[in-house]
């Protein structure tokens, strides 16, 4: 494509309007409405449709005039506390990126101590919040989902363990996901292992750890060959838990962090004792967030598609939105797929 035709591109999609949507979706600009405003009575096959063509025009509906319409954006509240600056991002920049494309506002605020989960939320809603996404680990604490529930917002949990009755939400198989981790490490001839498990204030800490387990007592692995530390999901806690891991005199040959941060830095205490990864020792982490494939060597992960479900909770929470002021139908609860990611950081177990 040459400068002139690529300066035209810009232009047009740049300008693009609901009709030129509607035209390259094959419906109606109304049917093309429907779906910003994210109406659950679009069928799926419509919606996939429009959103593709939403995409190719780089279509943004524009808030002023949706206001102008009568159809004021909608204000969504998004409270964090994580302690992976690599997750945070991601799933920051999928909503924000999300946000932009349906026109609705994100209210961003930090909810860093859990008993004070009542006045940030009462503040929030103050503003005029209409919605909230909780990714974890506020999705799973208990004083958040009490003045949640308290409020009677309409709200999605992001990366919970498990399904719930009260709110929508979007998680994946975390159980499945170690549990095709440790089956690579076996193929590989590991017979030692390391774990270092995630923050105790999450379901999917536990998860991980029984997936992960469960794979390596299928294949008659005895316990006394599987040594398990506490980690918090930081990358502190990585180093504290790693340098009593690779201490030991008879240490693992592959060791499984909870996350990509935990996981980076076991590799750096491996580096510092001396030893060669994935020669004398494999890693292998969960997430593939940035700091996965930025390290040396490169992590073998398990892909969780964080800004793709920071995505979907934007358009979720609209819809439940939508569904608690109609009084109608059951939150709905989704699972996105996770995918293994073998990079250089494992390999052969030594002597293998």
């Amino acid at each position: 494509m040459n400068d002139r035709n690529e300066r035209q591109r810009r232009r047009t999609t740049q300008s693009a309007t609901i009709r030129d949507v509607a035209a390259l979706a094959g419906v109606s600009p109304m049917t093309v409405s429907r779906v910003i405003n994210r109406e659950t009575t679009v069928k799926s096959e419509t919606k996939a449709l429009v959103d593709a063509a939403i995409r190719d025009l780089n279509y943004a509906p524009n808030p002023a005039a949706r206001s102008l319409a009568g159809s004021a954006p909608f204000r969504i509240g998004l409270l964090y506390d994580n302690p992976s600056t690599g997750y945070l991002s991601e799933f920051l920049v999928g909503a924000l990126d999300e946000s932009s494309r349906t026109g609705a506002q994100v209210v961003i605020e930090k909810c860093a101590e859990p008993e004070l989960a009542g006045a940030t939320l009462t503040r929030l809603l103050k503003t005029g919040v209409d919605g909230l996404i909780l990714p974890a680990p506020l999705c799973e604490s208990a004083q958040v989902l009490a003045e949640v529930k308290k409020a009677g917002a309409a709200a999605v949990a992001v990366a919970p363990g498990m399904p719930s009755a009260d709110m929508a939400t979007i998680r994946i198989d975390n159980e499945a996901a170690a549990h095709e981790l440790a089956e690579h490490l076996l193929a590989l001839g590991h017979k030692r292992f390391g774990v270092i498990k995630g923050h105790p204030n999450q379901t999917v800490s536990q998860q991980r750890l029984d997936g992960f387990l469960s794979a390596l007592k299928a294949a008659g692995i005895p316990d006394s060959n599987v040594l398990v530390e506490q980690g918090y999901f930081t990358y502190r806690s990585g180093l504290e838990a790693a340098e009593r891991l690779l201490g030991e005199d008879d240490r693992p040959t592959a060791i499984f962090a909870g996350n990509d941060d935990m996981a980076a830095a076991t590799a750096g205490v491996a580096h510092r004792m001396g030893l060669d990864v994935p020669e004398d020792v494999s890693i292998v982490g969960f997430d593939d967030t940035s700091i996965a494939a930025n390290i040396w060597p490169a992590l073998t992960t398990v892909h969780q598609p964080i800004a793709a479900m920071a995505r979907a909770a934007v358009d979720l929470v609209l819809e439940e939105i939508r569904r608690k002021r109609g009084k109608t139908g059951e939150p709905r609860q989704l699972m996105h797929p996770h995918t293994l990611i073998v990079r250089d950081s494992t390999g052969p177990a030594p002597g293998a």
